[in-house]
């Protein structure tokens, strides 16, 4: 018996996938590391904690020298691949290097920040594991800066046996062995497959569906990517799937004034790119059809038999079509702040660029936009941890065992 309190799951981009385990061999682990993964593994060769001026020497002197080489670095990106950009083969019309003006940032704060003309969406998944439920909860939060504000949430309550027969023996019986197949590999699989469904992928739909159906602003921000892995393979259900296409399909094709700005994003060259950037520069990259493309090269789809709908083949033509009309890039903000990864629609890049910069701004420590903070934080106060295993703890207790369904965590001081 477990009680877990899952944080809402973190924001990859489009070529974030699954982990895989992959074999790595010595010489590889050598040149990221520097030392011999035998040499990592003597116990002896740890540090003590006596021993930690050499622990701190060794951090700093391996700080300042990729400090030190990726200022080397930037030059020569500045020099030799920022031309590329434009120029290179099948690049989209918009792909290459700009300066955004400090006047275009203080008018778009005055003409669409600060009017409200642009509307940000969040969201947040909390859940609690137990033997005999589990509970998950999905807030969805949509702001903007004349204060306007939505809540939306939704509960989801898992068991093993939900219907109640006349006869508690064969009641009992039922329960026990759904509970005993929940331990073998391929229905704890399947297990895992829910809990992604019902944590991310309906959360990711939830906020898109927000930002396209509810919010009235001419600008909509977003926090990911617009297709995010849990949308385009249906998080295993070809129902989610097709609902969520439509939406993404809605907001890209049809609305078109959007901008997505995720947290991180594991592409390095995208990042080597962005860091060459200085502050209020931006570079429109590419489109995101390869990326989307090898996402659904890695999903599993359901075929329909007798002749229904290959979701495979869906899931193929939402990328051929929508791909190019996602177009991913890179902005700073700031000095003191990395770069960070953007996505819009060709016919708006430009103008995207210049919202996310200029919400950016607003907080010059972390040149990440301010409104998705804001929605996070609405989210959190109003759906987060604290209140929820709260309601959760109110529940059991009223139901008589107030401590019983709890983790060892939950009862810790």
């Amino acid at each position: 018996m477990t009680s877990e309190a899952a944080q809402k799951p973190a924001r990859p981009g489009l070529d974030d996938q699954q982990a895989k385990t992959e074999t790595i061999g010595a010489s590889e682990f050598k040149a990221a590391f520097g030392e011999s993964i035998a040499a990592t593994l003597d116990i002896d060769s740890w540090s003590a904690d006596a021993d930690l001026q050499r622990v701190y020497r060794r951090l700093a002197a391996e700080v300042q020298s990729a400090v030190e080489q990726e200022q080397r670095i930037r030059s020569f990106v500045r020099r030799e691949v920022f031309p590329l950009l434009a120029t290179r083969a099948q690049a989209p019309e918009a792909a290459g290097v700009y300066r955004a003006e400090l006047s275009q940032v203080e008018n778009l704060h005055r003409r669409v920040l600060f009017p409200g003309r642009l509307e940000t969406c969040d969201g947040i998944v909390v859940s609690h594991d137990t033997l005999v439920l589990t509970v998950t909860q999905i807030g969805v939060c949509l702001v903007s800066y004349q204060g306007d504000q939505l809540s939306l949430s939704q509960r989801l309550y898992r068991r093993d046996l939900r219907a109640a027969g006349d006869d508690p023996v064969s009641e009992a019986k039922t329960l026990l062995d759904r509970r005993q197949q929940r331990a073998s590999p391929s229905i704890e699989g399947r297990r895992e497959n829910l809990s992604d469904l019902a944590r991310r992928g309906i959360m990711a739909y939830a906020e898109r569906a927000v930002l396209l159906q509810r919010s009235e602003a001419r600008w909509r921000m977003g926090h990911g990517v617009p297709a995010p892995y849990e949308l385009l393979t249906g998080s295993g259900s070809m129902e989610l799937l097709e609902s969520s296409l439509r939406v993404v399909r809605e907001l890209v094709a049809d609305h078109r004034r959007f901008v997505f700005v995720p947290s991180s994003i594991s592409d390095r060259l995208l990042l080597t790119i962005g860091d060459a950037l200085q502050p209020l520069e931006y570079a429109v990259i590419d489109t995101t059809t390869e990326r989307m493309r090898r996402v659904v090269a890695s999903g599993h789809y359901e075929r329909a038999k007798g002749g229904g709908r290959d979701w495979g083949q869906y899931a193929d033509d939402f990328v051929t079509e929508l791909g190019p009309q996602i177009l991913i890039g890179v902005y700073r903000a700031s000095a003191t702040a990395p770069a960070r990864p953007f996505f819009a629609h060709p016919e708006h890049v430009h103008e995207a660029a210049l919202v996310a910069m200029a919400d950016s701004v607003l907080q010059e420590h972390r040149g990440f936009p301010l409104s998705i903070d804001i929605a996070d934080n609405v989210c959190r106060t109003s759906f987060g941890l604290d209140t929820f295993s709260e309601a959760v703890r109110v529940a059991y207790t009223d139901a008589a065992e107030p401590l019983r369904h709890l983790s060892e965590r939950d009862t810790r001081k």
